[in-house]
């Protein structure tokens, strides 16, 4: 048996509220044949007679008077439902999710999110930092950020700046005792910090110069899965790391650690703000896109 609409409801409350089909149907915008045959389908589907019908009046039975009743408050906070969803299309509120590892949040922080609050107050940024890959439309997210290389291919990926520069570093107290790497073969003969990613594996540092490629399995005194605990192991002189530039850019700047290898140091894809392609997307969500459009990360 058909179940009644949400334009059924809407039907009989606004013949109960006119006591008259040719206005009903006015209010409503059909024809009075489209009307009461919509009361004759929800009156059929119910069991039930909602109005007593005489060529000069409309009025509602028993059961109508109660059916109406009932369902007349529920329609008053659909219909609330539905002008919030309308307003929020209109203002940016709600909360906006991201999902980002923890330097491209830092890198997006300044220039987008903090421009975006306060551009739109009413809306609460949620960003959740974290090195694995996640599938942002199965985790609730509305937007990713990740180097454009580990964007999937089903999403729509728009660029946050220029590519991401990589940093080969050491302590001057380090380069003291052990000298300088040349190149990354002489990496072999140094301590250097090992970094575990997110899936297990041992990070195998990356090098590129006039168009030789290679990856250097190092070895080392410490074996950590965050960069900031690599970090801090390498400006206490304990060996040499391998970061994104950001990373470690105040402490070069410092000369709490001295940039090595450089010439070998390819840069990584530029990061990129990524989201599914759905339609209808939510006002803080297009003002979101809109501002990361607008902005130019390359004169960060």
């Amino acid at each position: 048996m058909r179940k009644p609409g949400l334009s059924d409801l809407e039907a009989a409350l606004a013949v109960a509220r006119r006591a008259s089909f040719r206005a009903a149907a006015l209010d409503l915008g059909m024809s009075t044949t489209a009307l009461s045959n919509a009361i004759a389908r929800l009156e059929a589907s119910l069991g039930v007679r909602l109005f007593n019908r005489t060529t000069r009046s409309v009025s509602l039975t028993d059961a109508g008077r109660a059916f109406v009743n009932r369902i007349t408050p529920a329609l008053q906070d659909i219909e609330g439902a539905i002008e919030a969803a309308r307003s929020e299309q209109a203002e940016p509120t709600g909360t906006l999710r991201i999902n980002a590892f923890a330097t491209a949040g830092r890198e997006i922080l300044a220039p987008l999110v903090f421009a975006y609050l306060r551009r739109h107050p009413r809306v609460h940024v949620d960003i959740v930092t974290e090195e694995r890959l996640v599938d942002i439309v199965a985790e609730g997210f509305d937007f990713g950020v990740r180097s454009a290389d580990l964007v999937p291919a089903d999403m729509i990926a728009l660029p946050l700046g220029p590519p991401l520069q990589q940093a080969v570093v050491a302590a001057p107290a380090y380069l003291e005792r052990h000298g300088r790497p040349q190149t990354p073969a002489d990496l072999g003969a140094h301590a250097c910090i090992r970094v575990r990613l997110p899936n297990g594996a041992l990070f195998r540092w990356p090098f590129a110069k006039d168009r030789e490629t290679v990856q250097v399995d190092v070895s080392g005194p410490l074996t950590l899965d965050e960069a900031s605990l690599a970090r801090a192991a390498v400006i206490e002189g304990l060996g040499i790391g391998f970061f994104l530039e950001p990373n470690v850019r105040e402490d070069i700047a410092a000369g709490r650690l001295v940039r090595i290898l450089e010439d070998w140091t390819p840069p990584r894809a530029p990061l990129c703000l990524y989201y599914p392609g759905r339609r209808n997307h939510s006002a803080a969500f297009r003002g979101f896109l809109e501002l990361a459009r607008d902005l130019d990360f390359r004169k960060r």
